[in-house]
């Protein structure tokens, strides 16, 4: 798995987690679930099935960001993330920062992968502007992807 594999798992994977964008569909299937839950008293077996397929939306959520990518937030996702790292960190400014929030490697190494993956062709010596680079490339293949990004970092 490539690093912007990586990037995009941590952000999709994220999007159950904040359940900043997700709210709607938990409440839609709570709903459902608190349905399931006036029947189980008529079906007491079935209820077990209701909670086994708890698990199943996770499942489907998987599918979900391919087919329903743009409602990927990736501002709220990450923005989350930064709150939770307890960190101060400025994701909309920094490959760095944003790869920290992420909680996956942001070493000079890394970011140099990151840099072959996607095509960089200047000079790696140069993080300052190699990292500048990757920022605006990492937010776009974001975007291109299906999520939702703020237009002003495009």
């Amino acid at each position: 798995m490539g690093i912007f594999d990586k990037i995009k798992s941590a952000i999709w994977g994220g999007k159950d987690a904040a359940a900043a964008a997700p709210t709607t569909i938990a409440s839609t299937s709570a709903k459902p679930a608190t349905a399931s839950a006036t029947a189980a008293p008529s079906a007491p077996a079935p209820a077990p099935k209701t909670e086994s397929a708890a698990p199943a939306p996770a499942p489907t959520k998987a599918p979900a960001p391919a087919s329903a990518g743009g409602a990927v937030d990736v501002a709220a996702i990450l923005d989350a993330a930064v709150k939770a790292s307890g960190q101060k960190l400025d994701w909309k400014k920094s490959i760095v920062d944003l790869m920290k929030a992420l909680k996956l490697d942001s070493s000079i190494g890394a970011r140099k992968e990151l840099a072959d993956e996607l095509g960089y062709t200047g000079d790696k010596n140069d993080s300052a502007k190699m990292n500048v680079w990757l920022h605006k490339q990492v937010i776009q293949k974001l975007k291109d992807n299906g999520g939702k990004v703020p237009a002003d970092l495009l």
